[in-house]
């Protein structure tokens, strides 16, 4: 997927871009940071019950009455973990599938989460699913027919491009009341049943938790930043479009 910002290229020494660029340039470094430096810090911390990843979030299912769902080791990566909600599936990295420590708990629970959610038919969580489709055509589109629409100043063209780059923006928006019920899921659960003890082990998941849930906070309002700057070069707030 291009670069949400490199349509904006062509006005390499608009104020507005510079600045639009250096934020959301700073969110991503700032929460890949974050991120890291906690899953990093509690992935050195074992938990008290000595569980691993996926023995946490087997339980967990368990103890919810979900039954339907597997738990599988997945080489993708570091934090590469998720659900897929069309094969029942949690698919977890080495790091959180194997180790016995407060952030491969957490990691692990929040994925159950989702299955939870999904299990229950959580709306936004069945909202983003169906959005899914439209939202990939719309990353690989947006930004190419901004770019070319603004390049040639076909400004019809930009805004179909503009409204496409609505719907991802759409999506994360979405995400954001997904995760966060995630999180609150896995955080009461990893309590209720045993899996973390309160006090530092319970903090520990919160600030994993909490680093994650910051990235799709941060990743939304970068698209935004990122819509309103465009929209605005479209002179959908008075701004003027340049050649």
């Amino acid at each position: 997927m291009m670069d949400p910002m490199m349509g904006g290229m062509m006005y390499g020494m608009d104020p507005l871009y510079l600045l639009v660029f250096a934020v959301t340039l700073g969110l991503s470094l700032i929460t890949q940071f974050w991120i890291k430096h906690a899953f990093n810090k509690y992935s050195r911390v074992r938990n008290s019950r000595n569980m691993t990843g996926a023995d946490a979030a087997r339980l967990m299912l368990q103890a919810e009455g979900v039954t339907d769902v597997t738990v599988q080791r997945f080489e993708g990566g570091m934090l590469s973990d998720h659900f897929n909600p069309s094969t029942k599936v949690i698919n977890l990295s080495p790091e959180v599938y194997d180790t016995p420590s407060i952030a491969a708990v957490g990691v692990a629970c929040h994925e159950a989460g989702h299955a939870l959610q999904h299990a229950r038919n959580y709306a936004p969580l069945k909202l983003r699913s169906l959005l899914v489709g439209p939202t990939t055509l719309a990353s690989k589109f947006s930004i190419p027919l901004i770019f070319i629409g603004l390049l040639l100043n076909m400004i019809g063209l930009a805004k179909v491009g503009l409204i496409l780059f609505g719907v991802t923006f759409l999506f994360q928006v979405i995400t954001l009341p997904v995760e966060i019920n995630a999180s609150v899921r896995s955080r009461q659960a990893l309590l209720s049943h045993g899996i973390v003890t309160p006090g530092a082990e319970a903090n520990g998941v919160s600030s994993v938790l909490t680093a994650a849930a910051f990235t799709y906070i941060a990743a939304a309002v970068a698209s935004l930043m990122t819509l309103l700057y465009y929209a605005y070069r479209l002179g959908l707030f008075g701004g003027r479009n340049r050649d």
